[in-house]
């Protein structure tokens, strides 16, 4: 893939229509905070939809949503499959370990044969950073790219998700202190985060982890860096704990698990430091007794399940959006 699809700073042109509307949602870099607001108002209409006997508007009623993922999920794909159907879309679900990927067939092959099925939107998820990008400059621009995780570059829907979240609960951005704790050195989420949390006018964004798990120059991105875990939640109204992503790491990066919980897993004890009317935060899977104590994540102050609940609506709202980009960009092309 090109460098200049894997640069970060480029996805401005590609996921924006003329107009300034979302056609693709591949990164949260280029985004403006009134578009981020758009995203966030639009998932608040979808919030309740779960509690409602008919759980389906008809949005997307007629178009084809192909789930393209090419790393293991649970939760993800599964909150996007149920996003989709909530819009009345049709979904087909693509097993990449069992797909003609597996039999030596391209990736634009594969891609190509699903568009020839007039497919509408992709939503992709790929071990390689600048995987959605690079999808979004081959294929037909009249297809919808979805950006569900790509490398450790961006995971745009789950840092709208727990925007969301933390509006939900904390009202507002302005004077939020906010620390991301754990692997921020493998995290896609934490650079997602970080983007948005700024874009959308936090007070402080903290990153909080041992030296061989921060990489170099994160700060540049706008944050305050911690290695010690009492410091950098001191006062902090969200605590975001990131997961140990062992399948990316290579080498000795920790002395083990246990040290690393017991230096930087959320106890009890250490959430004292933080503000008394913190929320605790985790984009999932959780490790229990790696970096959260079970007394924490299934606490009062915990929002861990709520944020899966947020996802089905935030991800309705971006996938909402960008079809509507697309569809009003063909309009005005003819």
């Amino acid at each position: 893939m090109s460098s200049t699809l894997n640069n970060p700073a480029h996805p401005r042109n590609v996921q924006l229509t003329a107009d300034g509307r979302l056609k693709h949602f591949l990164s949260i870099n280029g985004l403006s905070k009134t578009l981020l607001t758009e995203i966030l108002d639009t998932a608040e209409s979808f919030a309740n939809m779960g509690e409602q006997a008919v759980k389906k508007v008809p949005l997307l009623r007629g178009k084809t949503i192909v789930n393209l993922f090419f790393e293991n999920s649970t939760r993800t794909r599964a909150t996007f499959e149920l996003a989709a159907k909530r819009l009345s879309a049709d979904v087909l679900n693509l097993d990449i370990n069992t797909s003609s990927t597996a039999k030596g067939e391209t990736l634009m092959d594969t891609l190509q044969n699903i568009e020839a099925m007039y497919a509408d939107m992709f939503v992709v998820r790929h071990a390689d950073s600048g995987a959605a990008h690079f999808i979004a400059s081959q294929i037909t621009p009249k297809v919808a790219i979805i950006n569900a995780g790509d490398g450790r570059h961006a995971h745009p829907t789950q840092a709208m998700l727990d925007m969301f979240t933390i509006r939900r609960h904390k009202g507002a951005f302005e004077g939020l202190k906010v620390a991301i704790v754990g692997d921020i050195l493998h995290s896609r989420v934490a650079r997602s985060q970080i983007r948005a949390l700024n874009i959308l006018g936090a007070a402080e964004v903290r990153l909080v982890a041992p030296k061989t798990l921060l990489p170099v120059g994160i700060e540049e991105m706008g944050a305050k860096i911690y290695t010690r875990m009492e410091e950098g939640i001191k006062d902090v109204d969200v605590v975001i704990m990131l997961r140990l992503q062992k399948e990316r790491m290579s080498g000795a990066l920790l002395p083990s698990e246990s040290e690393f919980y017991r230096l930087y897993g959320l106890t009890t004890q250490k959430l004292a430091y933080a503000h008394p009317e913190a929320i605790v935060m985790h984009p999932g899977p959780i490790n229990r007794g790696v970096e959260i104590e079970s007394a924490v994540a299934d606490g009062p102050r915990s929002v861990i399940l709520q944020q899966v609940g947020y996802g089905i609506a935030t991800r309705m709202a971006v996938m909402s959006m960008a079809m509507s980009g697309q569809m009003h960009e063909r309009s005005q092309i003819q």
